[in-house]
């Protein structure tokens, strides 16, 4: 097993610099902290390699590197990190295929993006699509607030009103308006597109201008909106459910 305990090793400078967006492009990888990220990466075939600093860590077939707690320490972005760290490749580029999708337009936090990705795993969800303005995908926090779910959710970047246009005819395309019609009153659906806005301005109007219908969420007068991240959990859930 190769051995690294050099802080400016040229390999260990390589990986450092996949904490900017920049040279994660240009490389076409990205950084994993923890073994449940680990675990969960190895199981999807997306781990290339795993820097470890105790040899009863390694794991079968991946690069095994055998580094000190200073090196973890270097690459990690959590104050307290585990004593293991992943590589991973870039995601494939997924086709829009299924029945049911989650448009996400613009969504500027790596919290609310993490939620919406396990929401999206937990009530069938074939596909993800983000706006290129959103969250970047291999975001350090967004990734580890997934738990595990972005290697389990397919997830495509691309502009919403061109995916909006490949899925219509095909199945309701769904917005959230304060003005839309009540939750409770719309049926589970086998197929639909929901799409969900930005925290702070919601859905582009020329984005709203291609649903098919919009909805809201009948709540509490003294509440004035939810968390786009709990609002769309609960309209998945709804739309998603067994009759």
């Amino acid at each position: 097993m190769k051995t690294i305990n050099s802080l400016t090793n040229p390999q260990i400078r390589q990986l450092h610099k996949l904490h900017n967006k920049k040279y994660r492009d240009q490389m076409r990888k990205f950084l994993i902290e923890g073994y449940h990220l680990i675990e969960e990466a190895k199981e999807q075939n997306s781990l290339e390699t795993v820097l470890i600093t105790k040899e009863e860590d390694k794991i079968d077939g991946v690069k095994n590197i055998l580094v000190s707690p200073e090196i973890i320490s270097k690459l990690s972005q959590t104050k307290t990190p585990q004593q293991i760290i992943g590589v991973c490749n870039f995601f494939p580029e997924y086709p829009i295929t299924g029945s049911r999708f989650l448009l996400l337009d613009d969504i500027q936090d790596p919290g609310n993006l993490g939620t919406l990705v396990r929401s999206a795993l937990g009530f069938g969800i074939d596909r993800v699509i983000l706006s290129p303005n959103s969250v970047d995908l291999y975001n350090d926090k967004f990734i580890r607030s997934t738990q595990g779910a972005i290697f389990k959710v397919k997830i495509i970047k691309m502009d919403i009103l061109k995916a909006i246009y490949q899925l219509q005819n095909r199945l309701p395309i769904i917005g959230t308006s304060l003005n839309g019609r009540f939750l409770s009153d719309i049926s589970p659906l086998s197929s639909y597109a929901l799409v969900l806005g930005n925290e702070g301005q919601g859905i582009n109007p020329q984005i709203l201008n291609e649903t098919d219908f919009n909805i809201s969420i009948e709540m509490s007068p003294q509440l004035e909106s939810l968390n786009v991240a709990i609002a769309g959990s609960i309209i998945m859930y709804q739309l998603s459910k067994r009759k």
